[in-house]
């Protein structure tokens, strides 16, 4: 898979015509970087064509990030003056060769590569993004984790006087999130420093985030400081706040409804005036790349 400097990548306005879009990425043929079944659908006459992806003034506008506050344009208009530089990232807890790095460092070491993936939130609306980032596989091993390690757990920053949402109880801060080791480690699972061929933007979870693809998007914590491999399963912030509601692993499921949403279908935001609504897809799309990890799991029990 190539890697991409932020100067190497297409611009956005090339991303922004389709045609020539598909044809630089191959999507047509089926592209590595988005999972083969991204766009497989339950409904047939849902195609890739159908499925292009969404502007970037809607990715950077339109977000959950709770830090900033609650409304999906608060993060946007309160992030802006949000320093993140500089910014250190500590990797502990059970490894071998636990490090603090700069994020000068994590991009010196780890060059970032392209992955258009599909963001799907769990209130049930989706975006298909084109990331910049790194597998977060490639910063685990070199910490070395130890037979303990069966855990991973994920800290963001704590920094009310910058983040006035933090000042409220919404959530447990600072927010907290979790994988299993071998979620954690699949090639699929990145840490993104952009999008759109551009340095990840504040609202977005600058300058470091979680992406897991086949999860809801909450499961892709903003803003990280800390990576810590656990023995024990972490409890997320979410999970703390309503367990009914959330559960640890969080993957996409059309046949598992939110108690307060079905989850059968998803709205495709920046499709126009009325957005139009798809079938959900198991595991997001990424099915034939991750389902495998939950073989045997009753995946309406662990949720």
């Amino acid at each position: 898979m190539k890697r991409f400097k932020y100067s190497e990548v297409t611009p956005e306005k090339i991303y922004n015509n389709r045609r020539t879009f598909i044809k630089n990425l191959g999507l047509a043929a089926g592209s590595t970087l988005v999972g083969s079944n991204l766009f497989t659908s339950a409904d047939a006459s849902t195609s890739k064509e159908e499925l292009k992806l969404t502007d970037y003034r809607y990715v950077t506008t339109y977000n959950n990030y709770y830090e900033f506050g609650t409304g999906k344009s608060d993060p946007v208009e309160r992030s802006q003056k949000f320093k993140t530089n500089p910014w250190d990232i500590v990797i502990d807890g059970e490894v071998e060769n636990p490090i603090t790095l700069s994020m000068e460092e994590i991009t010196e070491m780890f060059p970032s590569e392209e992955r258009i993936y599909k963001l799907r939130c769990v209130e049930g609306w989706s975006m298909i993004i084109p990331w910049l980032g790194f597998p977060l596989n490639k910063i685990l091993k070199k910490v070395s984790p130890t037979s303990k390690a069966k855990f991973v757990k994920f800290i963001s920053v704590l920094d009310p006087e910058q983040m006035i949402g933090q000042r409220f109880p919404i959530l447990d801060w600072p927010y907290k999130e979790g994988l299993r080791i071998d979620e954690a480690m699949h090639d699929l699972t990145i840490l993104v420093t952009g999008l759109y061929g551009k340095k990840l933007p504040n609202q977005n979870g600058s300058p470091l985030r979680l992406m897991v693809p086949w999860k809801y998007g909450f499961k892709s914590s903003k803003a990280l400081v800390n990576i810590k491999l656990v023995e024990k399963m972490p409890t997320s912030s979410w999970m703390k706040a309503s367990p009914n509601e959330y559960g640890f692993y969080s993957n996409v499921n059309p046949r598992v409804d939110h108690p307060r949403w079905s989850q059968a279908t998803e709205r495709v935001i920046g499709g126009g005036i009325i957005s139009p609504r798809i079938p959900t897809t198991m595991f997001n799309g990424y099915g034939d790349e991750v389902a495998s990890l939950y073989t045997g799991m009753d995946l309406k029990k662990y949720f």
